[in-house]
């Protein structure tokens, strides 16, 4: 599903030049869950982006279902990001002003699904999350872990094939951030691609392989035990 192939990404201000990728091979197959894990500034995040076509590499090829994502207009690339791809953020992301109904439905509005559509998915994800009691509120009434809900629900809420997560659980207790690890990986048994960043081993362990960053390339891959997944 994914392959990238010595991809090289950098970052440059006036007086100074950060190699945030550098030669990163990784392919990821669909139905998989890999964790990223590394030290603060090992770029991670950068290749977060990259993967999630926010970024784009300076070199090198990256392949999205077989299709050569390096050689496509942005306008083809935000496309893809609203078909295929969801995003959940450490800090959730929410619009303060809406609704837990209208956050969710947002991505539904961008792909100009019609509104009794519309009205069924965003209930169907609210449900999946347990948050279809909270409708109405807006996301300063909610709990920390019931805003991640709901950044998870706007995510899920186009069936993305990809699920993109930066520190998921990284503002979150240890009981909230376990139902949302149990959120995710549910979902990936449905067959949902994810790649999540995370600083935690606990929460890495349950994902299929995880990968380790050092100074902007990945310097191992390792598979999840059976030790481990119990």
């Amino acid at each position: 599903m994914i392959k990238l192939q010595n991809i090289i990404k950098s970052y440059r201000t006036t007086e100074l030049e950060t190699l945030a990728l550098n030669q990163v091979y990784l392919d990821i197959q669909q139905g998989e869950f890999v964790a990223v894990m590394g030290p603060s500034g090992c770029g991670k995040s950068t290749l977060l982006n990259v993967v999630g076509m926010v970024d784009k590499a300076d070199s090198g090829d990256y392949l999205f279902n077989e299709s050569y994502i390096t050689q496509l207009k942005e306008y083809q690339l935000v496309e893809i990001r609203r078909q295929l791809l969801g995003f959940v953020f450490q800090s959730f992301n929410l619009i303060d002003d809406l609704s837990v109904f209208e956050n969710v439905e947002l991505p539904l509005l961008y792909q100009r699904v019609p509104r009794a559509q519309r009205k069924l998915k965003v209930r169907e994800v609210l449900e999946l999350v347990g948050l279809e009691a909270r409708t109405n509120h807006k996301p300063g009434q909610l709990s920390g872990g019931q805003q991640q809900r709901v950044a998870i629900a706007r995510a899920v809420v186009t069936d993305p094939k990809l699920i993109l997560a930066d520190e998921p659980t990284g503002n979150l207790d240890s009981r909230n951030g376990d139902e949302i690890m149990d959120m995710l990986l549910t979902l990936n048994e449905q067959g949902t691609t994810i790649l999540m960043v995370t600083h935690s081993a606990e929460n890495a362990a349950k994902a299929h392989r995880t990968i380790h960053m050092l100074d902007g390339q990945i310097v191992n891959s390792v598979a999840r035990t059976e030790a481990s997944a119990s």
